[in-house]
């Protein structure tokens, strides 16, 4: 019984609620919130997947004693509590999953190392800007985070883009820095490297990232108009721009369609306590399966 909910649950989070939630305008509206869903069913995925490789080679290892079994000092009668090596499975887990999110973390920090000191000799800071300008006909705007982070505009961009264009595309770049979405960014790209075909890998990973960008694109209008970044958009995404390797995000580099339709839609502030309920309950999700595998059997 507990294997076969677990497996419902895995079914459920790793395909059929992907494809409901992809391009969700829900989850658009609070994109941060929108993308810290998809990460909430990434961990939930993994302690579901665990505990039911668990049940399956180890099906008669404990009668669960119901979700008092998580409790330290609650003994129903006749029921048997989790195991403690249980919880080392959990931990055990957790461990392994942060060893491989630092694994592509480091990589990836190595890169924009390189990426930086590549910036550092050929590339020239502009004040006006704030940031580094390269000499290149194509039109790029991006930036490069971490400790030492930049923003990089092309000589290109420059001419491409009119001075309200180019404080949209900067702006963008700045609310990647301040917002640190390369953290985010981080653990989907992990999860996407591990169980790619898997429809909440694969969706999540670029939903992910597409929120991320509309994230910045929220933080931008702080500072320029919607028409302005929009604007900006289209003229980065016409002329091609791209964003070179190295763990660089880029203003124009994802999903800019969508964006541009979104700016074009007004904001709405409808069912912000709804909202505030499902972003409290996120933290829920991660331990979802585990009250399953605990769930008292008939």
């Amino acid at each position: 019984m507990t294997l076969a909910l677990l497996g419902l649950y895995l079914a459920v989070t790793g395909v059929l609620l992907p494809r409901r939630l992809a391009g969700s305008a829900r989850l658009q509206a609070r994109p941060l919130a929108g993308a810290a869903l998809w990460l909430a069913l990434m961990a939930s995925f993994m302690v579901a997947l665990l505990l039911a490789a668990h049940h399956a080679l180890e099906p008669f290892a404990h009668e669960p004693a119901g979700l008092l079994g998580l409790l330290p000092h609650a003994e129903p009668p006749g029921a048997v509590l989790p195991h403690t090596h249980d919880w080392w499975l959990l931990t055990a887990a957790g461990a392994v999953v942060a060893a491989l999110v630092t694994t592509v973390g480091v990589r990836t920090g190595r890169a924009r190392r390189r990426h930086r000191a590549l910036l550092d000799v050929v590339a020239v800071p502009d004040r006006r800007w704030g940031a580094l300008v390269l000499e290149h006909p194509h039109p790029t705007v991006y930036c490069l985070p971490g400790r030492r982070s930049r923003v990089v505009l092309s000589r290109g961009a420059l001419r491409l883009l009119d001075e309200r264009q180019l404080a949209a595309a900067v702006a963008h770049e700045h609310g990647h820095l301040r917002g640190r979405h390369h953290l985010l960014r981080l653990p989907a790209d992990t999860f996407a490297l591990l169980l790619g075909p898997l429809p909440l890998a694969r969706l999540g990973c670029s939903e992910v990232a597409l929120l991320l960008e509309m994230a910045a694109d929220d933080a931008a209008l702080a500072q320029v108009s919607r028409g302005e970044l929009a604007s900006a958009l289209c003229a980065l995404a016409t002329a091609g721009a791209a964003v070179p390797d190295g763990g660089a995000l880029g203003v124009a580099a994802t999903g800019v369609l969508a964006r541009v339709r979104r700016l074009a839609r007004p904001g709405g502030g409808r069912r912000r306590l709804a909202r505030r309920l499902g972003v409290a309950a996120l933290p829920v999700l991660p331990v979802l399966p585990y009250l399953l595998a605990c769930a008292p059997r008939p």
